[in-house]
C-alpha cells in the first residue's frame, strides 16, 4: 500500500480513534506489540509485516468500523491507482473479527454513567488499580480479556454486568451469539422438553439416560432455537416447535444406505498447514479454530480423529500412503480433512511445494485400499484453487417454458467447468471443495474458515435431522453462498461417485 497514504490516515486520527483501531486489531496483532503503538504509522508497519496490508481490504474494514468514511475515499483512490499500474493484488486478505465489532459497538453507545457502573460491578474480579487506569469501555474490554473474563467464547460475565447497565447492549452480545459462526460450540442451553427432538435423537438419549455420558450428551445436543444462526428453511411456523414431525426423515431403508455399524465409524485424519517456509505463502491464521472444530465435530459423529501440523508436500504424500495401507474392516467410513493454501487442483505444503488434489485420493481406491472398497470415502478441502475473486449477480426471474426450452432443455456448466480428473473413477468418493476452481476462498484469522466453520455447523445440525451428506453440503453450499466477504463472494463445490446415501450421526 502507499506509504504516502498511510501518513494521511495517521495524521487524520485522533487518540482515541486509534486506541479504538489497536482494540480491533487484537486478535491478529500480538498484545504486547499494541501496547506500545503510539501513533498510526506504528500500527501500519505491524500490520504491514503480517501482511495485512497487501491490499486495501482490511484497512478499510477498519476505518468502516469507526465510521471515518472520509479516509475510506483515500483508500478507494489509492486501490483504483494500483489496479490502473497493474500491481498484483492478493487474495487472503483477514476478516475483522465479528466479536471485536460487537464490542466497540458496545463501546460506542455506553454512557460515561454506565461505564462507570461497569467499572465498579467488577472491582471485585479485576481489582481497583486496574480499573481506576480504565477511561474507556475499550480499557474495561481489556481488562477483562486479560483476566480471562471475556473472549469470544465466553460472554457470560459481559452480559451478566450489561443486564445491570443497559439491557440493548445485552441484545447486541446475544445477537453475536446467534450470527457468530462457532456460537453453537460455545453456547448450548439444556434441552427443556426432550420430545421436540428429532425420533432419531430422542432414541438416542433414552437409549444412553443411564451412562456417565448422558448429562453431556444432552447439553451437546440441545441446540436452542436462539442460538441458531436464523436460516428461512430452520425457522419454526407459528404455533410449532423447532423440531416438529414434519422435520423427521422417513425411516431409513438399509438398502438404499451406507452402513455405519462400527464405533469407532472410522479415522478422521486432519492436515492442517499453518506455518509456512515456502516462498511467497503466508502463515494461516485462524487455521487452529478449523482444526478445533473438525475435531470436535467429527469426534461426536464417532470418528477417530488425528491431527498432523505443519506437513510438507512430502510428508502429505507419506501420511496419506501410510493411512492407505492400513486394514479398514473394522472402519466404516474415512475421512481426510485438508487445510492449506492452495491452486487449482493442489494443496501446498510447508515447503510451498504442491500435491495434486488426485494424489490426495489415489491411496484409498479399491485397487491400493480394497478394505475401504463400497465404503465412503471423504475428503474436504479448505484451500485457494485460483487466483480470481467471485462477484455476485442479481438472479433473473424465471421465464415460462415453451416451445424447444419445454421439450428439450439445454444443458449447461455450473458454477464453472468441473475437472473430471479431479474426482476418482473409483466410487464412494466425495470431494468437498472451499472454493470453485480458478478462484479464492476466504479465512477469519480469529474464527477460522467460511467454509469448514459453515460445514462443521451443519454436519451437526443434519446429524439431528438425519440429512444425508449431499443435503448437508447443498446447506453449506447455500450458506457459505448468502455471505459477502469483502464484497466478493465464495461458492463451494461438492463432487462425488457416491453410490448410496450417507447419514451421519452422533454416537
Amino acid at each position: 500500500m502507499d506509504p504516502l497514504t498511510l501518513m494521511r490516515i495517521d495524521e487524520e486520527l485522533d487518540s482515541s480513534e486509534l486506541a479504538a483501531l489497536c482494540f480491533l486489531c487484537g486478535d491478529v496483532l500480538n498484545r504486547k506489540y499494541l501496547e506500545t503503538i503510539n501513533d498510526g504509522k506504528e500500527l501500519f508497519i505491524r500490520l504491514e509485516e503480517k501482511g495485512l496490508l497487501d491490499n486495501s481490504r482490511f484497512l478499510s474494514q477498519l476505518l468502516e468500523t469507526i465510521s471515518r468514511s472520509d479516509l475510506l475515499r483515500l483508500l478507494e483512490a489509492d486501490s483504483r491507482r494500483r489496479e490502473r499500474s497493474g500491481e498484483p493484488q492478493t487474495d487472503a486478505s483477514p476478516l475483522l473479527s465479528d466479536y471485536r465489532v460487537m464490542l466497540y459497538r458496545i463501546y460506542e453507545d455506553l454512557t460515561k454513567e454506565n461505564l462507570e457502573k461497569m467499572k465498579f460491578l467488577l472491582n471485585s474480579k479485576l481489582g481497583k488499580r486496574q480499573l481506576e487506569q480504565c477511561t474507556t469501555a475499550l480499557d474495561v474490554f481489556a481488562e477483562m480479556e486479560r483476566a480471562r473474563l471475556l473472549s469470544s467464547s465466553k460472554l457470560d460475565e459481559l452480559q451478566r454486568i450489561l443486564v445491570e447497565c443497559d439491557c440493548h447492549l445485552k441484545l447486541m452480545v446475544q445477537k453475536y451469539m446467534r450470527d457468530s459462526s462457532v456460537s453453537q460450540y460455545q453456547h448450548i442451553h439444556p434441552i427443556r422438553n426432550p420430545d421436540l427432538l428429532p425420533r432419531s435423537t430422542s432414541h438416542v438419549i433414552n437409549r444412553q439416560r443411564d451412562s456417565n455420558s448422558t448429562e453431556s450428551l444432552l447439553l451437546n445436543l440441545a441446540i436452542s432455537e436462539t442460538q441458531l444462526p436464523s436460516e428461512p428453511s430452520l425457522e419454526p411456523r407459528e404455533g410449532q416447535s423447532l423440531y416438529s414431525d414434519a422435520d423427521v426423515s422417513p425411516p431409513l431403508q438399509n438398502w438404499d444406505y451406507y452402513s455405519l455399524v462400527h464405533n469407532p465409524r472410522g479415522t478422521c485424519l486432519v492436515i492442517n498447514n499453518e506455518q509456512f517456509t515456502g516462498e511467497g505463502l503466508r502463515d494461516r491464521a485462524g487455521t487452529q479454530e478449523d482444526e478445533k472444530a473438525l475435531r470436535d465435530v467429527f469426534g461426536r459423529l464417532g470418528f477417530k480423529v488425528d491431527v498432523r501440523n505443519d506437513l510438507t508436500a512430502d510428508a502429505i504424500r507419506n501420511a496419506l500412503d501410510e493411512l492407505g495401507k492400513r486394514n479398514f474392516i473394522e472402519a466404516d467410513a474415512l475421512v481426510v480433512c485438508v487445510l492449506s493454501h492452495g491452486e487449482k487442483e493442489c494443496v501446498f505444503g510447508t515447503d510451498g511445494q504442491k500435491v495434486a488434489l488426485r494424489e490426495l485420493t489415489r491411496p484409498f481406491t479399491s485397487e491400493r485400499a480394497a478394505t475401504l472398497a463400497g465404503k465412503p470415502k471423504l475428503f474436504f478441502i479448505q484451500a485457494c484453487q485460483g487466483s480470481g475473486y467471485q462477484r455476485g449477480s442479481m438472479p433473473c426471474p424465471p421465464k415460462p417454458l415453451g416451445g424447444e426450452a419445454a421439450g428439450r432443455p439445454s444443458l449447461e456448466e455450473d458454477a464453472g467447468p468441473v475437472q473430471s480428473e479431479l474426482v476418482p473413477s473409483d466410487a464412494d468418493f466425495l470431494i468437498g471443495m472451499a472454493t470453485v476452481g480458478d478462484c479464492k476462498s476466504f479465512r477469519n484469522t480469529s474464527t477460522g474458515s467460511i467454509y469448514i466453520q459453515a460445514l462443521c455447523k451443519q454436519l451437526l445440525k443434519s446429524a439431528f435431522r438425519n440429512d444425508d451428506i449431499l443435503t448437508t453440503l447443498t446447506f453449506v453450499n447455500g450458506e457459505v453462498s448468502r455471505g459477502e466477504y469483502m464484497n466478493f463472494k465464495q461458492m463451494p463445490e461438492p463432487k462425488y461417485t457416491l453410490t448410496k446415501k450417507l447419514v451421519l450421526t452422533l454416537v
